[in-house]
């Protein structure tokens, strides 16, 4: 038999959710609590790694697109009798 794959974030979310209502009832037996707290434990364990995950890789982009604004803004000319100062000059 295959091997389940895991759900997605939403699902796990959805899942968790649906976990924790069943457990603030007050009708489950202590085994299926039990059952259900472990299940819960690792959705959330499984949610907080991909929280991170996107988080790290969000700061990657955040870091790349710094890097590509900060190369491609020009350099100020050697030229321009305004790179010793910041007075703009229309003419």
């Amino acid at each position: 038999m295959p091997k389940k794959s895991a759900p997605s974030f939403e699902e796990a979310i959805e899942e968790l959710d649906k976990l924790v209502d069943q457990m603030e009832s007050d009708q489950l037996p202590l085994e299926e609590l039990i059952s259900h707290y472990e299940r819960g434990a690792k959705l959330l364990s499984e949610c907080e790694s991909t929280l991170t995950s996107a988080k790290k890789r969000l700061e990657t982009i955040k870091n790349s697109d710094t890097k590509v604004t900060t190369k491609a803004a020009p350099k100020p000319s050697n030229n321009s009798p305004s790179s010793d100062n910041d007075e703009i000059r229309l003419f």
